[in-house]
């Protein structure tokens, strides 16, 4: 176990996913026009689950990875729906943040105890 997994818990791993999905998410919005694209997400949840579990984080985030299904499909087979993208993403940000802040407080911490403040 590596020391910035018993330092950070979880909130290491939960960034890199984040991290991950982030992209995942942009992905979609960047092919809201391309003919056929098929929008995926991943499954947050599963894959820090997954990542606990002791499951390498590559096929974690491969294993949580899901095509989304539309309300609306279009009619050149394209599945992203940018509202549902736009709410992915800003609710992803807004996790990310979150956990950043927390490993930033950590490290914060960390740094005052070996100033010996």
């Amino acid at each position: 176990m590596a020391m910035s997994d018993t330092l950070f818990g979880i909130h290491g791993i939960a960034l890199e996913l984040r991290a991950q999905r982030m992209g995942l998410i942009t992905s979609n919005i960047a092919n809201a026009g391309t003919p056929g694209f098929k929008a995926k997400d991943i499954d947050f949840a599963a894959a820090l689950k997954s990542q606990i579990a002791g499951a390498d984080a590559g096929k974690a985030i491969t294993d949580a990875t899901q095509y989304r299904v539309p309300v609306m499909p279009s009619l050149d087979g394209n599945t992203v729906e940018m509202s549902t993208e736009q709410t992915a993403f800003s609710e992803n940000a807004v996790g990310y943040s979150a956990t950043l802040q927390f490993i930033r407080g950590r490290v914060e911490t960390v740094t005052r105890a070996l100033k010996g403040e």
